[in-house]
């Protein structure tokens, strides 16, 4: 019994990357196989879990003979310095990164932790890189320039629609007032002195990605946010539309 759990969890180990609970959990035809290569008995498999120490003595000497380590420091810390890198020059779903750490764990042999405790690493990754954006981004405009952020969200006497809903909207129509519109809607994001700001160690990638969520949000949703993330959203906003806007200008003006 012994011999052919130690099998089995080896074998698991080897294409799984863990150990398992209860090896009799192993689908019975691979459980037949290893048997039949070993010269055992199948009957025998539950007996090895009679002895609680053993399953503990086998997982050790596994890591030690085959090099396998556990997820802990400073593997852990490795794997959320190199989850934290990707999150940050990335805009990765978090089903990618789960899955990119645990070939990453695969890779450099640590035996794979619990699924609840690497998701939560990965959330607990991509918030911190989150709220690291936010305040970088935040901290680029002056006060006068917050102020004028915060305006885009409001709703002007007599209007359906905030400042930031209209300059969302590009032209429609290939036609004289539809240039002036344009140049008229590049002229007010130029003003607001976004583009002289020192956007250089932020990844391009997540200000494009606060742009389009910016883009598409309600306005009273961004309205409701912390300060600190409501102004890196319409600063990222501002930044990426400035261009767009120009180029919407020339595209009328060319056709």
């Amino acid at each position: 019994a012994n011999r052919l759990g130690f099998a089995l969890q080896l074998l698991t180990v080897r294409f799984l990357g863990t150990f398992l609970v209860n090896p009799i959990e192993v689908p019975v035809n691979v459980v037949g196989h290893v048997a039949r290569q070993l010269g055992i008995d199948v009957s025998c498999l539950p007996r090895y879990l009679d002895r609680e120490p053993t399953r503990h003595e086998h997982r050790a000497e596994i890591r030690e003979v085959y090099g396998y380590h556990d997820f802990s420091p400073p593997w852990s810390f490795r794997l959320s310095r190199w989850l934290f890198l990707r999150a940050w020059l990335g805009s990765e779903r978090p089903s990618l990164l789960f899955d990119l750490s645990t070939s990453w764990l695969i890779e450099h042999k640590i035996l794979l932790p619990g699924v609840t405790t690497l998701t939560r690493l990965v959330a607990r990754i991509r918030e911190r890189t989150a709220n690291r954006l936010w305040q970088r981004l935040c901290a680029l405009p002056s006060a006068e320039q917050q102020d004028r952020l915060e305006a885009l969200l409001q709703i002007p006497e007599g209007a359906r629609y905030s400042h930031l809903d209209r300059l969302r909207r590009g032209p429609t129509r290939v036609s004289a007032p539809a240039l002036i519109a344009s140049l008229n809607r590049y002229e007010e994001l130029q003003a607001l002195g976004v583009g002289k700001l020192d956007f250089s160690g932020i990844p391009p990638v997540r200000i494009k990605q606060l742009a389009r969520y910016a883009a598409t949000a309600w306005a009273p949703t961004l309205a409701r946010m912390p300060q600190q993330r409501r102004i890196a959203t319409l600063l990222a906003f501002v930044s990426v539309y400035e261009v767009n806007a120009l180029d919407d200008a020339l595209d009328v003006l060319d056709m």
